[in-house]
Formats: C-alpha cells, sequence, structure tokens
C-alpha cells in the first residue's frame, strides 16, 4: 500500500460511523477489532489504518478471536455467494476431490479439538499448502494455536483492508458514457 492518500481511504475515512461499521465487519467479524479500527478515523495513509488494525487485532481477547473466527467459512466450502470467501480460498477451487474430502475431515477434526474453524490467510495458497497447514497445526497445544489464529487474522484483515482502500469503488468511479 502506498502512503498516500487513496481515493477508497478518504471515502472509508468520511463514512458515517454507522455506515462504516458493516463494512469494518466485512473486514473482520470482531466488534472489538471494528469499534478500535472505527475509533481511530481519520486515517492519514493506508499504512496508519493497517498500524490500527494490527494493534487492534493484538487486544483482542479470546472471545473476540472467536467472534473474528465466526465470520470465517471453513477452508473449502467458501461462504455461497460471497465473492472474498471464493476468492480467499481459490486454491481448494481446483483442488482434487480427493483433497477436498480430505480437508473437509481435518477441518471437522481440527474443530472438535479447539472449538472453530481452522483459520489461515488462504490467500495465495494452493490446497496442499492448506491442508498441510492443518495437519502441522492440529497438534498445537491451544494456547499456541490462539496465537497463531491471531497471526493469521492480522494477515487476512490487511489484505481485505488494503483492498477495501486501494480498489476503486463504483461510487469513486467516474460515470462512463455508453
Amino acid at each position: 500500500m502506498t502512503s498516500s492518500n487513496t481515493p477508497g481511504l478518504t471515502r472509508f475515512n468520511a463514512l458515517a460511523d454507522g455506515e462504516a461499521t458493516p463494512v469494518l465487519h466485512e473486514v473482520c467479524a470482531s466488534a472489538t477489532w471494528g469499534k478500535t479500527v472505527l475509533a481511530g478515523r481519520p486515517y492519514a495513509t493506508g499504512e496508519a489504518l493497517l498500524a490500527a488494525s494490527d494493534a487492534a487485532t493484538a487486544r483482542l481477547t479470546a472471545a473476540d478471536l472467536a467472534d473474528a473466527m465466526a465470520g470465517h467459512p471453513p477452508i473449502g466450502r467458501p461462504k455461497p455467494g460471497d465473492p472474498t470467501s471464493s476468492r480467499e480460498q481459490r486454491g481448494m477451487a481446483s483442488a482434487s476431490d480427493e483433497l477436498k474430502t480430505e480437508m473437509l475431515e481435518l477441518n471437522l477434526a481440527y474443530q472438535e479439538r479447539f472449538g472453530h474453524v481452522f483459520l489461515i490467510c488462504a490467500t495465495g495458497a494452493t490446497g496442499e499448502q492448506m491442508r498441510d497447514a492443518v495437519k502441522s497445526r492440529i497438534g498445537n497445544a491451544p494456547e499456541q494455536e490462539q496465537e497463531i489464529v491471531r497471526t493469521e487474522l492480522g494477515k487476512i484483515n490487511r489484505i481485505r483492508l488494503t483492498r477495501l482502500v486501494t480498489e476503486t469503488l463504483a461510487e469513486d468511479a467516474p460515470a462512463q458514457d455508453s
């Protein structure tokens, strides 16, 4: 992200709190995270927004992390009609049926062990990399896994916020003549 104030960041800073809250909820389902990031507006740069996100993520309690994870579908099963989860989990889209079945079984085993979905920053990862990650993490102690989840959540939040403030949104784009 550049250090300049992008049109998307300007738009985000200008949103009323009631409009910004659902936008932030799409980035991270933790209400605590959203309130913390919202309270820091206006952000002078994209980097300042990302730093605020990182700080908010670092301070999330176990309950806040659970709220955040509740907004993420299991790997291999993106939310129907949700372009964000489909884009982020693209690496599973071309996976073999065997890998998809194995991932479903691993997701269920992980969820049974830890009580929440397996969370990984899946952007750019292959199905095999995601499978290998869940296999390597399923034996972690709960405290260790919680910190890994926090790190992965931070990565996801950064990607989503960067996308939010750098992409030209429909309202930001100039009207085009037919």
